[in-house]
């Protein structure tokens, strides 16, 4: 007689996505193995400091919410988006988003990583049906959600087509002289793009973090330049819109690539986050993807039949449905609205401004885009 596994499923993974699907799918009553180190430590060595934010949309906060870790996180953690100012190269290009518009209670939600990995470590710590090892185990479900440098999906036999931009993310926080309200800001410059996303840390209603796409070699020397000009050409690229910005952290740098991952699902094994797919950070959308791969995962898995294994094929087929076109859909849209705002050709930088202007004129096809970026 064959002897039967302590777990269902086993999750790779030390980050948001791993924590959130061990957690969800423990609620189903699975018997849960996370294979995990204990929390990130930030980007890179255990001493550099966790600069990280994340936009949340609706239905990523929704799910934080089943999980009891939404009101865990501490009230300076979590910032609410009222409105989005997106300017062009060229004047007059803009398009604004507010949450009255869209008759909703909020755009998005500003969330520091690092207190969002915590509460989530605290609570698959507690879950009765989820046990935290760094040893492999035996499921007949194996989840993996190690991050775009995963070990485990090539090991699996899946490959990660990977299309680097040559531009390079640059973060930080921020303290600004205006008070942030509640609005996220973007500038597409071509070739850089930078975000300010309202924040309440390190000071409240004044912080921001920084997400500042850059050529490589430009955001390396920007990586190195003195406080001083720094903090000038922060004031230069955002055109003054909150006053004077201080950097308020130290600054982080990490390549950008368009990712996708083929197969996403095997006999026994299913990607989901960043172990699936990458996308540009210009939209924010990176972890709510991941998320969204949750939440279409456990829903597949709530619905199967009763004498389906939880590693079968077909079953594991629904998910890949389930996700694929909006995956597909959130990174051809990034990756084309890249490209159009780095180019120089002739002509394109007053058409796509002109476009931008456009849209923001027609109410309906605002809302579609906003809908779209609320429920990926």
């Amino acid at each position: 007689m064959a002897r039967m596994s302590a777990f269902d499923v086993r999750v790779l993974g030390s980050g948001i996505v791993s924590r959130c699907v061990a957690l969800v799918l423990a609620q189903q009553g699975l018997r849960i193995a996370l294979q995990a180190k204990p929390a990130a430590a930030g980007l890179g060595a255990p001493s550099q400091e966790d600069v990280r934010a994340y936009a949340l949309n609706p239905a990523s906060v929704a799910l934080l919410q089943r999980l009891k870790v939404w009101d865990a996180l501490p009230l300076d953690a979590r910032t609410t988006v009222l409105d989005m100012d997106v300017h062009g190269d060229a004047l007059g290009g803009h398009i604004a988003f507010s949450a009255w518009d869209h008759a909703t209670e909020a755009l998005a939600w500003i969330v520091d990583a690092a207190a969002l990995e915590s509460v989530l470590d605290t609570a698959a710590s507690f879950a009765a049906s989820v046990t935290v090892q760094p040893e492999p185990a035996a499921a007949a479900l194996t989840v993996v959600a190690e991050g775009k440098a995963s070990a485990q999906r090539a090991a699996l036999g899946a490959q990660m087509q990977r299309h680097p931009y040559g531009h390079w993310a640059l973060a930080a926080r921020l303290v600004s002289e205006q008070p942030h309200c509640g609005t996220a800001r973007q500038w597409f410059r071509s070739p850089d793009i930078l975000a300010l996303l309202p924040f309440d840390r390190p000071e409240p209603q004044q912080s921001w973090g920084l997400v500042w796409s850059q050529p490589e070699a430009q955001a390396k020397d920007m990586l190195a330049w003195p406080v001083e000009q720094f903090e000038a050409a922060l004031l230069e690229a955002s055109q003054g819109a909150v006053g004077a910005l201080r950097l308020a952290s130290e600054r982080a740098l990490w390549p950008l690539a368009l990712a996708q991952a083929e197969p996403v699902v095997g006999p026994g094994w299913a990607l989901v986050g960043d172990a699936a797919h990458v996308v540009h950070p210009l939209a924010g959308q990176g972890l709510n993807l991941g998320l969204a791969d949750v939440l279409a995962l456990d829903e597949v898995m709530a619905q199967r039949e009763a004498w389906r294994e939880l590693g079968d094929p077909a079953l594991l087929a629904r998910y890949v449905r389930k996700r694929r076109l909006a995956t597909l859909t959130m990174a051809g849209g990034t990756d084309a609205l890249w490209h159009l705002f780095a180019s120089n050709a002739p002509g394109l930088r007053e058409l796509r401004n002109h476009g931008m202007s456009l849209v923001d004129r027609v109410a309906p096809l605002k809302r579609w885009l906003m809908g779209r970026a609320m429920s990926v």
